[in-house]
Formats: structure tokens, C-alpha cells, sequence
């Protein structure tokens, strides 16, 4: 009889532990070859653990709420079909690590509020993780309470970023702060009073709402932002995307969007001009060897995330297109990894999705360089040739850089955003798929 130890799966270099949300499969149950078997969730995202092969659930190694280090096992599977839900003898123990309380730093002398201890399940089933629960218990929160707040995991779970966003907006008595009152008006980022009109509406910004206006808002305080805009002719492009979209699409079984070929467009650029591709930490300048390319993708919720194409350069069109795609899927069903979002060096949003002429986007620290391309329209243009000038209708495009003035000055930026154009405009149409 073949038994395999399912493990906790490495979900990102900073992640180190995830807790069990649900068992979608029971002990005995019989599962296919990558087939979800339990749910987990970090502080960044939620994610699935698939059965590595066809067998039985013999075993359960946890329960719903343990936290569990990576590399611990958490489930044995056997391939034989008679197994039995006994323990194997030799089956080693997973390591369930407990919890701390989270330091939360309070002002002097205040007062420490000790909260009544919080079930992992609500009275309507919501899950809370050992940390929320830790924090809420740390601050005072009741279970009441605790069921008021938001939370941007599956199935609207609170993770630890919802409740810690959540804590700015209570009193030091631990009572939540009312969003609006009439004898008292809104303060707007501590800046004057807001006057709130009787048949205006407060809607309070979700957590990664709250997260998006941090980082923009520290983008802005960090980086001396300066634009730069190119107007591109991309009609051999968008000509050669029509001409072979529909064979692509059926020998690769991938659609191909003007997203990927921007890509290999900036990947080009940066290599040419590679202090486009850095840091800024302190007074000192990292160069990035990698070519890491986030892409902004937007949400259902109407929010932003960035994953990353992680040696991008090292992909062909095709390696490029397959990424991309994969990215934005899972990315729309909330089903990234911590490590998607992770280590980018520059990122691409287009605008142009939302009709949008051009955008003056803002950087994605720490990196100090973002590209926004516009929507593609035809247009008259002057088309000069050696026997004179003509108008011709050419599909044209605004391509805009955001850079960091502390480090890329207008020479650099401006250089950089003509190369990625001259790439664009220079595409071969009759390249092979």
C-alpha cells in the first residue's frame, strides 16, 4: 500500500505558515489527482491544496484553524482503494504552531483592553483565524463586534490586514467611531473639515481600498514623479494581432491581447536602458539583474493588484502570453499566491481598457518607473514617403512614463518610453507565431 504525506506548500519567501480554513474532503473519502482537498489562507491571500495523485483521504494530520509551518504534512493519502482511515504507526505529527498576540503599540500609560475570548466560528459560520482572533482579543473587540468588519478573504473571511486596518477607526475605549454624524463633520486626511450634505452617502473603502490609497499616497511622498508621453504608430502590430489571433488562439489554446507584445516591447527598452530598472534605498542605487514586470489588473471589486512576471526577459511571445493570462485569471478569482505580487522592478497598467487616451500613473515603489499605455485608435497622419508627403488612417497609440526624478532624469525617461515606442512601431507583421 502507497501512502504520500501531503505538505504544506511554500506560498512565498515571506510566508512561512498558513491556517487551515476548510477540509473540502473527509477522512475516506475518495479523490482525484489535483482535486481540492482543503483550503488554507495567509495574511496576503486564500489559496487551495490539491491532491498530488488519485487515492484515499486516510488521514487528517490538523484541524480547521490550525496553523501549520510550510514543509509540515497535513494530510496522508493512500493509492490503495481498501484503505482504511487508521493512523499509519510511522505517519510523523505536523508541527502546529501556536499563535503569539501581535505586538500593537500603544500610547504611554493608556490602558491595555483584554477582550472576551473569540470562537473560531461566528454564530453565522464566518471563520476567524487564530491571529484575528489574537488581535481581537488584544484590543478589546468583541465577537459583536467583530462581525461588523469586512473582510476581503473567501467567503468574506477577516483576515489579519482587515482587522488591522479596522483598528484606526475605533476610540481608545475600543468602541468603533461612528462613519457619520450630523453635528460633527468628516475630517478628510486630517487636512480642513468636509462637509457632509444630507443626501450625500459615506461608503467606508474596504481593506485593499485602504492599502491602494497608502501606497499611492507614499508613492507620491517618496518620488519626485515627472511624465513623459510618446505618441506611437502601432498598425503593423495591431494588423499582425488580427491576422493571427484566431490560429494562435487554436494552436496554443491561449488568446493573445496587445498586453503581452507591450511587454516584450518594455523588456527590450530595459535592456537598452537599464538604470531604468532599479531601486532606491536611502542614498544607494540597486540595479536589478532580473527583469521582474508587474502588470495592473483590475478587479471585479474595482481594485488594482499588481502580480509579476518573474524573468520576464527570459520568455519568448508565447511564455510571455501564457503568464499573462494565467496571472490575470487567477488574479480575478482571488486565487494568487503571496509570491505572485512579489518582487516586480517595473510595471505596465494600460488605460486604454477604459478608453482612456493616456495616463499619468503613479510609481509602484520601490521601483521608479511605470508605463501606461493608452487606448489604440485610428487616425489620420501625415505618412511621409520618398515621393512626398501623404495622409494615411494608421492605428496610433499614447504610450506615458511616470518615473522617479531622484534617480531618472528627463533624458532617461524620455529616451526610454521612445525606445519602448520605436519597438512598437518597428513590429515585423509577418513574424511567425
Amino acid at each position: 500500500m502507497s501512502q504520500t504525506e501531503i505538505l504544506m506548500p511554500k506560498m512565498g519567501e515571506s510566508v512561512s505558515e498558513a491556517t487551515i480554513i476548510k477540509w473540502v474532503k473527509n477522512e475516506g473519502d475518495k479523490v482525484n489527482a489535483d482535486e481540492t482537498i482543503v483550503e488554507i489562507a495567509t495574511d496576503k491571500v486564500d489559496s487551495e491544496i490539491p491532491a498530488p495523485s488519485e487515492g484515499i483521504l486516510v488521514k487528517k494530520l490538523c484541524k480547521e484553524g490550525d496553523v501549520i509551518a510550510v514543509g509540515k504534512p497535513i494530510a496522508i493519502i493512500s493509492s490503495d482503494a481498501k484503505a482504511t482511515v487508521e493512523t499509519p504507526k510511522t505517519a510523523p505529527a505536523p508541527e502546529i504552531k501556536k499563535v503569539t498576540t501581535p505586538q500593537v503599540s500603544v500610547a504611554k500609560n493608556a490602558p491595555v483592553m483584554v477582550g472576551e475570548p473569540i470562537s473560531r466560528f461566528s454564530g453565522s459560520g464566518k471563520f476567524y483565524s487564530p491571529l484575528v482572533r489574537s488581535i481581537a482579543k488584544k484590543e478589546g473587540i468583541a465577537m459583536a463586534e467583530l462581525e461588523t468588519i469586512g473582510g476581503t478573504g473567501k467567503a468574506g473571511r477577516v483576515t489579519k490586514n482587515d482587522i488591522l486596518a479596522y483598528l484606526p477607526s475605533r476610540q481608545s475605549n475600543g468602541i468603533k467611531q461612528p462613519i457619520y454624524s450630523q453635528q460633527k463633520p468628516i475630517v478628510n486626511g486630517g487636512a480642513k473639515p468636509l462637509a457632509i450634505g444630507a443626501n450625500d452617502e459615506i461608503i467606508e473603502m474596504d481593506r485593499m481600498r485602504k492599502l491602494i490609497a497608502d501606497h499611492m499616497v507614499m508613492s507620491k511622498q517618496t518620488s519626485p514623479h515627472v511624465t513623459s508621453y510618446v505618441e506611437a504608430d502601432v498598425t503593423n502590430l495591431v494588423l499582425w494581432r488580427e491576422k493571427v489571433k484566431t490560429e494562435f488562439e487554436k494552436k496554443e489554446g491561449e488568446k493573445i491581447t496587445f498586453t503581452p507584445i507591450f511587454i516584450e516591447a518594455v523588456i527590450k527598452a530595459i535592456k537598452d536602458i537599464p538604470m531604468i530598472n532599479v531601486s532606491v534605498s536611502g542614498t544607494q542605487i540597486i540595479r536589478h539583474r532580473d527583469i521582474n514586470i508587474g502588470m495592473a489588473v483590475a478587479l471585479p471589486s474595482g481594485n488594482l493588484i499588481v502580480p509579476v512576471i518573474k524573468n520576464a526577459d527570459q520568455k519568448n511571445l508565447l511564455g510571455i502570453t501564457k503568464v499573462v493570462n494565467d496571472l490575470a485569471n487567477r488574479a480575478r478569482k482571488n486565487k494568487l499566491m503571496p509570491d505572485d505580487t512579489q518582487g516586480g522592478t517595473f510595471t505596465i497598467t494600460n488605460v486604454g481598457t477604459f478608453g482612456n487616451v493616456m495616463g499619468t500613473p503613479i510609481i509602484n515603489q520601490p521601483q521608479v518607473a511605470i508605463l501606461a499605455t493608452g487606448i489604440i485608435k485610428k487616425k489620420p497622419v501625415v505618412i511621409e514617403t520618398p515621393q512626398g508627403d501623404m495622409i494615411g488612417i494608421r492605428h496610433m497609440m499614447y504610450l506615458s512614463l511616470s518615473y522617479d526624478h531622484r534617480v531618472v532624469d528627463g533624458a532617461m525617461g524620455g529616451s526610454f518610453v521612445k525606445k519602448v515606442a520605436d519597438y512598437l512601431e518597428s513590429f515585423d507583421i509577418n513574424r511567425n507565431i
